[in-house]
């Protein structure tokens, strides 16, 4: 099961992606890790805010590895977006809607009341950006435009899950995938990459 460290370390992911920074408590992460108390403290001696910063840091670029792992392979950049919107649906229908982006719960509590996860956060989105920038231009886009497809991508990814959840249906990530490969088409027709 991993070290008492590393089992802190996911509780608090799985329990961040499901309830939040502030829903989360501290006895509640301890359970879950089936770790003794102490060592929360012996590990993350600035508590709370220290394991979410490290958790919001590993965990988010786990999440940045899905440009590698679901579009790259595919034989051509739709193919990689439609993959993974169906991929990101699947998931949280099978867990139940409970399953979002951990990076994305955290943010939107503490964008305006914690500069050091804010800042955790805002690294993390920026390493996404760079990753599927990256990704996009191995497919023939201009940086540029791979840039803006990437960002499009994740804010649609983002906000298709806050409507899912919602609304317990994944119809948000089907249009907000069908949106990506709209734009995908559209860009890669004015890169003359067409592919």
């Amino acid at each position: 099961m991993g070290n008492t460290k590393e089992r802190i370390l996911a509780a608090s992911a799985e329990l961040f992606r499901r309830n939040g920074y502030t829903g989360t408590g501290l006895k509640q992460i301890v359970s879950e890790a089936s770790a003794p108390f102490g060592s929360l403290y012996h590990f993350f001696p600035g508590g709370k805010e220290q394991l979410a910063e490290e958790v919001i840091r590993t965990s988010g670029m786990e999440y940045a590895k899905l440009f590698d792992l679901l579009i790259a392979p595919a034989p051509d950049l739709v193919t990689g977006l439609e993959q993974a919107f169906a991929a990101a649906a699947v998931t949280l229908r099978e867990t139940d809607y409970a399953d979002a982006c951990p990076i994305a719960t955290v943010a939107l509590e503490v964008a305006s009341t914690n500069d050091t996860l804010r800042r955790a956060t805002a690294d993390v989105f920026g390493a996404w950006i760079s990753t599927g920038t990256a990704a996009f231009t191995r497919f023939g886009l201009t940086e540029d435009a791979s840039r803006r497809l990437t960002i499009a991508v994740i804010t649609s990814l983002e906000g298709a899950f806050v409507l899912s959840r919602s609304l317990r249906d994944v119809e948000p990530l089907a249009v907000a995938g069908e949106a990506a490969v709209a734009m995908a088409r559209e860009l890669a027709a004015a890169s003359g990459s067409g592919r």
